[in-house]
């Protein structure tokens, strides 16, 4: 083949050394377990300067050093960092957004809050839709806000005034 060009191939990039193993985005790195004896591997998504996965690893054969990292090894370390960051992504998710349902003679309203975690100016809006998804009413609160049912009833009961935040 006469192609010239470029390769997407990250082959140009990739390193796949006994210790070190850096393909499709992530980094896998053996080092020396600061804990004990042993030996630990962490996984590095690219662009980020943290581990999202440090785990222990595999002595070697001569019970010193550790085990090389391989194809498969690489494979099944960079499916559970994902899952990991998969995982904190949800959570980070439900802790930043709420809901809850109302019935009112009208239909069921869902009362949602979502927080926006602004370092300067953290806020929250605290809204109403209707079964359609038509919004009914939209307010900016304080980030602090608890949304309970209770209080989604009495907002939505009250006529979606502003807030009272205690």
């Amino acid at each position: 083949m006469t192609d010239s060009a470029p390769s997407t191939d990250d082959s140009d990039t990739a390193v796949r050394e006994p210790r070190l193993w850096r393909e499709d985005g992530w980094t896998a790195r053996v080092v020396k377990n600061e804990d004990d004896d042993g030996w630990a591997v962490e996984m590095i998504k690219d662009g980020k300067s943290e581990p999202a996965l440090v785990g222990p690893w595999t002595m070697g054969r001569d019970k010193r050093n550790p085990k090389p990292l391989d194809k498969n090894a690489f494979n099944t370390l960079v499916k559970t960092a994902s899952e990991v960051l998969r995982r904190h992504e949800q959570s980070l998710a439900a802790q930043l957004h709420r809901e809850t349902e109302v019935d009112t003679p009208e239909g069921r309203v869902t009362v949602t809050l979502d927080i926006v975690p602004d370092e300067d100016d953290p806020y929250a809006t605290l809204a109403a839709r209707d079964a359609s998804g038509e919004v009914l009413a939209s307010q900016r609160v304080s980030a602090g806000y608890r949304l309970t049912a209770a209080a989604a009833g009495r907002w939505v009961e009250a006529g979606y005034p502003r807030p009272r935040e205690d």
